[in-house]
């Protein structure tokens, strides 16, 4: 598949690591493709680079991977992707009452803020569970981690698992895109124990059954 990754940060670049060598063809969507850091990740994962619009206009599935304060813009500025399968990795995270956490929840989410900003597009709300490192490489683990998606298009998320296997995740449907205000939530467990409990970021939740 054509696969565009919106966002060349920690995340962004862990599931460009992850896919490297899956089969697939890869294109960064970075505001500066001559930027030296952006060239070495394209280096070193097999990818190219284009800007996120024309990244985007080319790919079957766009992955959004940036941060929650600038997506709107960023979304906005990548054009009509009407009838793409785009992916949410986001989580709408804020200082809440001093301290990191969900800044939309309850009677909404950000994956169905995304699909407002995108209404002709599929979203699909995944990849935002657990930190980069298991994005890039999980196969130390001694369980087949799990990613749970939630859209409103099965056929967009029969292509999304195929990729989730391809990150070495078991992909989980969830249901509907309003399942992300299960999804987001699910996420800040992760971080939680990860930054605030001490557990580490090497780990992942996995769906054990007898």
């Amino acid at each position: 598949m054509r696969i565009a990754i919106i966002g060349t940060g920690n995340v962004g670049g862990a599931i460009a690591r992850g896919l490297n060598g899956k089969g697939h063809e890869v294109t960064l969507g970075a505001r500066d493709p001559a930027d030296p850091e952006v060239t070495a990740l394209a280096a070193g994962t097999g990818a190219r680079v284009a800007t996120p619009a024309g990244a985007a206009a080319a790919a079957d599935i766009v992955i959004l991977a940036l941060p929650w304060a600038v997506a709107e813009a960023a979304v906005q500025a990548l054009g009509d992707l009407a009838g793409k399968t785009v992916i949410d990795c986001m989580n709408p995270l804020g200082m809440v009452d001093g301290a990191l956490g969900l800044t939309v929840g309850h009677g909404n989410s950000g994956g169905e803020i995304v699909q407002g900003w995108l209404p002709g597009a599929h979203v699909v709300k995944t990849l935002n569970q657990v930190g980069a490192e298991m994005m890039a490489d999980n196969r130390a683990l001694p369980h087949r981690p799990v990613m749970f998606m939630a859209g409103d298009s099965d056929a967009a998320k029969a292509r999304v698992a195929t990729l989730l296997g391809d990150l070495g995740f078991e992909p989980l449907d969830a249901g509907d895109l309003a399942k992300a205000r299960l999804l987001e939530p699910f996420g800040m467990v992760w971080i939680n124990q990860a930054l605030a409990r001490g557990k580490g970021r090497h780990w992942a939740f996995a769906a054990v059954s007898a």
